[in-house]
């Protein structure tokens, strides 16, 4: 491994939890690696910040731009991202660094959780962010960041890789699974200085939304697989030694995930089986390839049988099944939201969704008539819901994505799409198809993927000898790590919105099943969220709630035995 720097062993401090923690994790090893010395945490390192909280002033210590990596990728200094054009000035490591933010009250606090929050929207790369600034004033009722410093808990904001960043030699470092990766170097940091660091790193508690939420439930659900050690050794993270062995872990303890796009590989197909079962495309004119659409959701059932999960009530989760499924969890979410709270009340058939939304420029609301669920609020009960009516209604007020949704870069001419196909692929190459059906149909020549550049079909090109990106796909999907020898973090609080066209309904379902049949999982607070988009942290104190009582349940980290690393 190359060692950062010119470093002198001898010289540097080394945290009494490193070696502790490499004597659990892995008997075998003598000596501390050079990387983890020069990963030391300075608990001195800080400058003092004044916010309000609810109104009382509250000081918080800062740790700014922490390299957690010893031997960071360099990235270009001009970024493109979802919001244009940016110049970065931590070329070095604003990528693979993070903010570390401790409430006075918890400074000498072991055991306080550590809110672990990362930021990659659209699974695009995440550069670091003062999610903390002096002066700054939060309601704790829905701000998560004002919520977690009021409860005592260290809050920390996690840059990483992802799709979309360049690096300083013009190429894509954030190709999956860069972004797993530096998730899990984070968290080795964290454990490699847990006895120097306020905050316990067996309280990992998880946040993100979107393609954050699908990076939290990745980095849930693969905790210490050594999958991921090369990749981790490449990059000079804590707990990997000189030859490419283990010693610390990477495992969480809690996941608090929103709108999670995941499971990219099946996304496609689950997206059109969704919309196109009900014809919901075609009656909100937004099925301009319907022949595709159909192709692609022929996959659906297939996949969905596969994986050989079951509904709460014993039965084989399958597509015969899916939308009466789907249909109880809407029940489900409409029947909890009126019952939270006696103001809590459901349009009435005819009456209408007075549904704001906002963005850079301002909010707007308009009316929609509903004509899909008919509720008693005085009873808190739901009385029927139409699905064909209920979908339409979903993407009449969010318009439905393209055909195919997810990996549409090469398909039909279309080298523009901002559909997640640059995650994959090598350094070298903007982007590669990652589904069977978007190779088989790339017709753009030159790009590097699809039959016309390779002369391979899917199937062929998969199976070939020295082909990656079986693992690329492979490595960021918690599907694949969900009950296997992994460690899955034991407790999950998953939402996904009612009003969310953004991903199908179906991902978070398998998602949730899957984490139930797990045996190493204790908790699974999984709803489909009232009501809401494609959004997060919009149930703050809930979500708090939630995280207050399975850090309760857990008991003391520091007299309760970690898990073990069963993923070695």
């Amino acid at each position: 491994m190359a060692i950062a720097g010119s470093l002198a062993l001898t010289a540097i401090a080394v945290p009494s939890s490193a070696i502790a923690a490499q004597g659990r994790a892995a008997p075998h090893v003598h000596a501390v690696d050079p990387e983890d010395a020069a990963l030391s945490f300075d608990p001195g390192a800080y400058t003092t910040l004044t916010v309000t909280i609810d109104g009382r002033p509250v000081k918080v210590r800062a740790y700014s731009e922490l390299c957690y990596v010893a031997d960071p990728v360099a990235a270009a200094a001009q970024q493109s991202g979802i919001f244009g054009s940016t110049t970065i000035t931590n070329t070095r490591c604003g990528y693979q660094s993070m903010n570390v933010y401790v409430p006075e009250s918890v400074v000498a606090d072991q055991r306080a959780p550590i809110y672990f929050a990362v930021n990659n929207a659209g699974w695009m790369a995440s550069y670091i962010r003062a999610s903390v600034t002096d002066g700054a004033a939060y309601d704790s009722a829905t701000s998560n960041v004002g919520a977690a410093l009021k409860a005592g808990s260290v809050f920390v904001d996690v840059a990483n890789r992802s799709r979309g960043l360049t690096g300083a030699d013009g190429s894509s470092p954030g190709k999956a699974p860069a972004a797993v990766v530096d998730a899990k170097a984070a968290v080795r940091y964290l454990r490699l200085n847990d006895a120097s660091m306020p905050g316990s790193a067996e309280r990992i508690v998880v946040n993100g939304t979107s393609g954050g939420g699908a990076l939290s439930s990745i980095l849930g659900a693969s905790g210490n697989s050594a999958e991921y050690d090369h990749y981790l050794a490449a990059i000079g993270a804590a707990g990997i030694d000189s030859k490419g062995r283990s010693t610390l872990r990477d495992d969480v303890f809690a996941v608090d995930a929103y709108c999670p796009i995941t499971d990219l590989g099946n996304a496609d197909a689950a997206y059109e089986w969704l919309y196109n079962v009900l014809g919901t495309r075609d009656a909100t004119g937004s099925n301009a390839t319907p022949g595709d659409a159909a192709e692609i959701a022929a996959r659906f059932p297939a996949y969905e049988k596969s994986l050989r999960l079951r509904n709460p009530d014993g039965s084989r989760l399958t597509a015969d099944d899916m939308l009466d499924t789907i249909k109880k969890e809407v029940v489900r979410s409409a029947e909890t939201f009126m019952k939270a709270d006696p103001a809590n009340t459901v349009p009435a058939l005819g009456a209408t969704f007075e549904i704001t939304s906002g963005g850079p420029g301002g909010s707007t609301t308009k009316s929609y008539v509903n004509d899909w669920i008919d509720v008693d609020n005085a009873a808190d009960k739901v009385l029927s819901v139409d699905m064909t009516k209920y979908l339409k209604f979903v993407a009449t007020q969010a318009t439905l994505k393209t055909t195919p949704a997810f990996d549409a870069v090469g398909v039909h001419g279309n080298a523009t799409s901002g559909t997640e196909t640059n995650l994959f692929g090598p350094y070298t190459q903007k982007y590669m198809n990652y589904t069977g059906w978007s190779w088989n149909h790339n017709d753009v020549a030159g790009d590097g993927s699809g039959i016309d550049d390779t002369g391979l079909t899917w199937d062929q090109y998969m199976a070939a000898k020295g082909t990656t990106l079986d693992d690329q796909i492979h490595l960021i999907d918690p599907m694949d790590f969900i009950g296997t020898n992994a460690d899955t973090a034991p407790n999950w609080y998953v939402r996904n919105g009612t009003r969310d066209r953004d991903t199908s309904f179906i991902i978070s379902v398998n998602l949730d099943r899957a984490l139930e049949a797990d045996k190493q999982v204790k908790n699974v607070d999984y709803r489909l969220a009232w009501n809401q988009p494609h959004a997060g942290n919009y149930d703050v104190p809930e979500a708090m709630a939630w995280i207050a009582e399975v850090v309760k349940k857990a008991g003391d980290p520091l007299a309760t035995p970690h898990r073990g690393s069963t993923g070695r």
